[in-house]
């Protein structure tokens, strides 16, 4: 596999004024969960500002199991516009979720995602379309958030920071649902959990190039917002996840087994202490904590070490048996028919 290119977020000062030739195919996915005072006027902004980018394009709205009138109106704009493509899930299943079926529906060369709930500006579509022949995903950045400070904005800076630091692929918003993917870039990810605002950490071992650019932020003027502390202990829950898979997915016992031999080694040292201890001095070590705990962490030195080689056996098992390779091709050059 060659060498990975830049995946830090490059921040886009002069965006290109038109879409890239070879974009026949525009897919805009839309999850939405009880939006149903926002959805006409989403629709209509939409509505005019895609045929502006000169190409085809498809809307893909996905109910999320609402329990509002959304599920009936987006029938009815499936029904008197062509462009629309609705999805209705049968329950809430989250919004990782409800990205994840409109991208096995989307047919278009670029995915663009995001928000339903008109704090995203559909005007800024063109501008990321103008900058993804030059990247492979495109990132939106709500500089101006209009959110409160202390319950959305200061979380989310601190979430941002955490994030680019522990992957390595530094973006200003994350959370900023606003992003335009190349379709090679979504068609060999699978998202679970609350994966989708990690999308560029996760590509990012795909060797993409990620830019951001500055987007519109509006204040949400209708229906309530879905985010909470809950999902903010998600959000920390699944970096670890991403940590993990970006670093150690096929190679498990790097993980495991470096902590276990840290494990084992300080409580052979202690053990070790405590027996010369005993043999050199006649000290009583048999009611002595530290003698316990040297056993611990023998034990679970032990333990870790013997899970990595377990993970081992799986990650083979999950490559050999679904022939999933370690690598990824970009481009094929020279290839001569046979």
């Amino acid at each position: 596999m060659e060498e990975k290119a830049p995946v830090s977020g490059e921040g886009v000062s002069e965006v290109p004024k038109n879409a890239p030739a070879w974009l026949k195919r525009l897919s805009v996915v839309v999850p939405l969960y009880n939006e149903e005072e926002n959805i006409e006027e989403l629709h209509r902004r939409l509505a005019d500002v895609l045929p502006s980018t000169g190409v085809d394009y498809e809307i893909i709205y996905v109910d999320d199991g609402s329990t509002d009138g959304t599920a009936e109106l987006l029938e009815g704009l499936a029904l008197s516009d062509s462009h629309v493509v609705a999805l209705s899930l049968r329950r809430n299943f989250g919004q990782t979720a409800a990205f994840a079926a409109g991208f096995d529906f989307a047919r278009g060369d670029v995915i663009v995602t995001m928000d339903g709930d008109l704090q995203n500006d559909p005007a800024d579509i063109p501008r990321l379309l103008a900058c993804i022949d030059r990247y492979d995903l495109v990132s939106g950045w709500r500089r101006k958030r209009k959110d409160p400070f202390f319950s959305r904005r200061l979380p989310s800076m601190v979430a941002n920071w955490l994030i680019s630091k522990v992957t390595g692929v530094r973006l200003h918003d994350y959370g900023c649902s606003l992003k335009a993917y190349r379709r090679e870039v979504i068609k060999n990810l699978n998202l679970y959990g609350e994966m989708h605002r990690f999308i560029p950490a996760v590509a990012s071992w795909y060797g993409v190039r990620v830019a951001e650019v500055e987007t519109t932020h509006h204040r949400r003027h209708r229906g309530s917002s879905k985010y909470g502390i809950s999902r903010t202990i998600k959000v920390v829950l699944d970096l670890i996840t991403v940590k993990f898979l970006q670093s150690f997915s096929t190679k498990p016992i790097q993980f495991f087994g470096l902590l276990g031999l840290g494990a084992g080694s300080a409580g052979f040292l202690i053990s070790l202490y405590l027996t010369l201890r005993k043999l050199l001095f006649g000290e009583e070590i048999g009611s002595r904590p530290l003698l316990l705990l040297g056993i611990l962490l023998i034990i679970v030195g032990i333990q870790l070490i013997g899970m990595g080689l377990i993970s081992e056996m799986l990650v083979r098992v999950y490559h050999e048996s679904q022939r999933k390779p370690i690598y990824v091709i970009k481009e094929i050059l020279g290839q001569k028919e046979k």
